[in-house]
């Protein structure tokens, strides 16, 4: 088995261990009417030491004190009538379930690892999931109202010792023009038709859920018979959208296509505006042919931006009519610092690149522009760029004038952290909060028992 495998199964196996032995469980903490059990530090524990991390022993004083911000935030929650839908606790559970498989490498060896199927194992994250998500929206509105100014971000710069000012790594602005391989009609015939058969026996009788389980390629919805659950209008793409709330309860339908392949459809049930179905998807796969004609569209995109006369174009025009990349097409083609997502910047440290891409980079000068290059995704996916290098910032000190928007974002996180930490120290000494003796000289929870809390005015 993978390395991956290896540390998933060693973390599920000392997870589930915890799990069986909650009736036998130490109490921890005791936070108002909710408790923490040893097991649940000791699950987190391990999910840090098999994600790579070097955690001490030590570092369940601070595992202990989170579990207790959770309970303080989460009851605070039911006070406030925060509510997290059951949508979103799905959501959340299955992109935790997309990367545990990715890690195990594939479900198969995912459920050997669990010693049980990935649908009861989801069942098992929902409930501490929930709670994490309730916690999560009850912070949001602790901090909704915090705000920053260009002078807080000046005094927060100023505040910082001279010899402690983080330096920055060399960064890069790269554009892309991204063309993907598109099949032809009769490329893709043989996987229309191949779902057109099952539909005929789906129409003739046979379950549509045990058809989306052996042949559907939208491998988490396939665990359940291919059922999405409940979806607006706004959680489908278009085609999927129409296609949806066009059809009766019970009514199957004809194969379509939308990006991700060809699918077909049942609809289970309608309420108003949501729709709840389950769909079988078969994705066509890519063709050398189709690799050859991306390349001649990206050789000619490539010779229209370089021309010395004539018809020429500038990047970011030919990026926002032609590339095929809806990320960045619309930003002039401009890739975006996927670590720097709020103030959407786009300056990103070369060893935060595509290796594929930061290797292309390294060889051109600012303002250049490659040859189309062929790039595979993690996925598998492939796919031809044309690179643009708008520009080069060396590695450096930081500073106000060229980093300030990275300074905000710290500066805001500091003010959030402390509007978190007032909001925190007022409930620890209004709620009934009992550590275990074994806990309470660590030092992230000095202070932090409190079996006489403070009677507050409503």
């Amino acid at each position: 088995m993978r390395k991956f495998g290896i540390a998933v199964l060693a973390l599920i196996l000392i997870t589930s261990f915890a799990r069986a032995q909650r009736t036998l469980d130490k109490v921890a903490a005791v936070v108002g009417g909710s408790i923490i059990l040893q097991s649940d530090i000791d699950a987190t524990y391990a999910q840090y030491q098999y994600s790579g991390e070097s955690v001490p022993l030590s570092y369940k004083g601070q595992i202990l004190r989170n579990l207790i911000t959770q309970k303080l935030l989460s009851q605070q929650a039911i006070i406030d009538s925060i509510i997290v839908k059951d949508d979103e606790v799905d959501n959340e559970v299955d992109r935790r379930m997309r990367t545990m498989i990715g890690r195990a490498g594939g479900i198969d060896k995912l459920e050997a690892a669990l010693n049980r199927s990935v649908l009861q194992y989801k069942d098992e994250l929902r409930p501490d999931t929930k709670e994490q998500l309730v916690a999560r929206h009850m912070q949001e509105k602790i901090t909704e109202k915090v705000n920053i100014t260009p002078q807080d971000v000046k005094r927060f710069f100023e505040a910082i010792p001279k010899d402690s000012l983080p330096t920055y790594n060399k960064e890069v602005e790269v554009g892309e023009i991204v063309i993907n391989p598109v099949l032809s009609k009769d490329e893709k015939e043989e996987y229309r038709q191949k779902l057109e058969a099952l539909r005929v026996r789906i129409k003739g009788g046979t379950d549509f859920g045990q058809m989306a389980h052996i042949y559907s390629q939208d491998q988490l919805s396939a665990l359940e018979g291919g059922d999405l659950g409940f979806q607006d209008r706004n959680g489908l793409v278009k085609e999927f959208t129409a296609m949806a709330f066009k059809l009766k309860a019970g009514d199957i339908s004809p194969v379509f296509e939308t990006e991700y392949g060809f699918h077909i459809l049942q609809v289970i049930e309608r309420r108003g505006e949501q729709v709840h179905v389950r769909h079988i998807l078969i994705t066509p796969a890519i063709t050398q042919a189709s690799l050859e004609r991306a390349k001649a569209k990206a050789d000619s995109i490539y010779t229209l931006i370089t021309a010395k006369t004539g018809s020429k174009i500038d990047f970011s025009t030919a990026a926002s009519l032609l590339s095929d990349d809806k990320e960045t097409k619309f930003n002039g083609g401009m890739m975006l610092n996927a670590e720097d997502v709020q103030t959407r910047s786009t300056h990103i440290p070369t060893d935060k690149l595509d290796p594929q891409v930061a290797l292309v980079v390294d060889s051109m000068k600012v303002g250049g522009i490659s040859k189309p290059v062929l790039i595979s995704a993690a996925d598998g996916k492939k796919s031809y760029k044309v690179l643009y290098l708008k520009s080069v910032t060396d590695a450096h000190q930081a500073n106000l004038a060229q980093d300030f928007p990275k300074l905000k974002e710290y500066a805001n996180n500091d003010k959030i952290n402390r509007t978190v930490s007032q909001w925190f120290e007022k409930k620890r000494k209004e709620n009934f909060i009992r550590i275990d003796p074994e806990y309470q000289n660590y030092p992230q929870l000095k202070n932090w028992s409190n079996t006489n809390p403070q009677q507050t005015n409503p």
